[in-house]
């Protein structure tokens, strides 16, 4: 069955997938390089784990982590405040028709695997797999 413009609660569209994928690629490329001149930023190690694309693909909405975990509100609202210069440098390395807006949030992935772990070595869930 086509998509259309119209049937947009089966998840995101390929293209949504490969724009935040590229997106997602440009963003980790500028923050590892140290591209921004913000030295509040200097020297942080963040990740970005994923980048969600709106079905317009004018809002993008990036899920980061610094590196350790520690200070993510701090860091979300850093990427925040230097969003103009980011969505510029995004703009740059992709060919849409317009830069999307750049939203960052925390990326509570890690939290979730590790919270996912912890039930998995508990000893009641071992037993229970165990039978």
């Amino acid at each position: 069955m086509g998509r259309n413009r119209f049937n947009q609660g089966d998840g995101p569209t390929q293209r949504q997938l490969r724009v935040g994928e590229l997106i997602r690629r440009t963003l980790s490329d500028v923050l590892m390089r140290g591209d921004l001149h913000d030295p509040d930023l200097a020297g942080v190690s963040i990740t970005v784990g994923e980048v969600r694309v709106s079905p317009d693909l004018k809002v993008a909405t990036a899920y980061v982590v610094p590196l350790g975990g520690k200070g993510q509100d701090e860091v979300v609202k850093l990427l925040a405040r230097n969003k103009a210069e980011l969505r510029r440098m995004v703009s740059k390395e992709l060919t849409l028709k317009f830069a999307p807006d750049l939203r960052f949030r925390v990326d509570e992935t890690f939290d979730r695997l590790d919270e996912a772990r912890r039930l998995f070595s508990s000893e009641n869930v071992r037993r229970d797999l165990d039978d």
